[in-house]
């Protein structure tokens, strides 16, 4: 009896040391990145943030298909994103910077209409209201804005038929294809003429639902919104331009997110290193993508992204097929 309750007491210690030693590892996972894996994920990250190809469609099918674990852990994940929204903010620099003053300007007009407002009704005056929209930036900054509603809304609403539609591989088949009708219809868009004054705020909200949308795996959100501005008559350098920048609130929510549920993680001076290299790397990689969009858009060279997107979503259909 007495043996039999040491073996019990003895199992039960193994038992807890082996949680313990698997709790270790996981904590540890986070740290756990070589210097080449770090510059791979920031090349991935940067050519399929701003590429045409859905980095959603294809971590779906490698995760389905060979059973590849993507996750690199949320501190990594954090700064890939900051690398990816510094690529964007040098890319646009001029325009971001004047989008931030312009912010802060509707937002002091804002309060002195509101004190105005105020003035107006509980005394005797009747001071004039200062135009909250005067400016081609402050037109802008409005217009980004009303596009991340809808997104927004559709982001939240639609998260759980993203994450299972991501486990089925018939899905991001049929979305890589129905993105590369989007990157032809792009190609053969008439040429429009829109800027910010004279693009209206139903084109933002209609680009903002494209955007929602294109969060399910296999749809790529540049193809889709940009497509958007082009259908919607966008200028085909501001189509790119709006798509781009309308994706930085986007890019934010995401790193709030994972700021969020990110947990303190001791790391050597080399893991340091690896994770800023590969922050790095995304941002120049971002950068060159991002140039690199607004050639092929001028000159309606999508043809070569559409033909691979749906070269995929055949390849993942029929395997879904053969696998069923």
């Amino acid at each position: 009896m007495t043996i039999c309750l040491k073996y019990v007491k003895i199992k039960y210690v193994c038992k807890k040391l082996l949680q313990k030693n698997v709790l270790l590892r996981r904590y540890k996972e986070e740290a756990d990145m070589s210097l080449l894996q770090a510059i791979l994920m920031g090349i991935i990250q940067g050519l399929t943030e701003f590429l045409p190809v859905s980095s959603s469609g294809h971590l779906a099918i490698f995760k389905i298909v060979f059973g590849v674990d993507t996750d690199t852990g949320l501190l990594f994940d954090v700064l890939l994103h900051i690398g990816t929204l510094a690529a964007i903010c040098v890319v646009y620099y001029k325009d971001v910077l004047k989008m931030i003053v312009e912010g802060i300007g509707i937002i002091r007009d804002c309060f002195i209409n509101f004190v105005r407002f105020v003035r107006n009704k509980t005394g005797k005056t009747d001071e004039p209201y200062l135009r909250i929209v005067n400016s081609s930036y402050r037109k802008l900054v409005v217009l980004i804005i009303v596009s991340t509603i809808p997104t927004g809304i559709i982001g939240v609403v639609g998260k759980d038929v993203v994450e299972m539609a991501s486990e089925i591989l018939l899905i991001p088949g049929i979305c890589l294809i129905l993105t590369a009708v989007l990157l032809f219809i792009a190609d053969h868009a008439k040429d429009g003429n829109k800027l910010p004054k004279s693009v209206t705020y139903t084109n933002a909200f209609g680009v903002g639902i494209a955007q929602g949308i294109a969060t399910l795996p296999g749809l790529s959100r540049s193809g889709t919104t940009i497509t958007a501005c082009l259908l919607s008559g966008f200028n085909r350098n501001f189509a790119v331009k709006y798509s781009f920048l309308m994706s930085i609130p986007a890019i934010l929510g995401a790193l709030v997110l994972e700021l969020k549920d990110c947990t303190a993680v001791a790391l050597s001076g080399a893991e340091i290193a690896s994770y800023v290299v590969g922050m790095i790397v995304a941002a120049v990689v971002g950068y060159i993508c991002i140039k690199t969009m607004l050639i092929v858009v001028r000159r309606k060279k999508f043809i070569g992204f559409a033909i691979y997107c749906l070269i995929v979503g055949v390849i993942s259909i029929g395997g879904y097929i053969y696998m069923a």
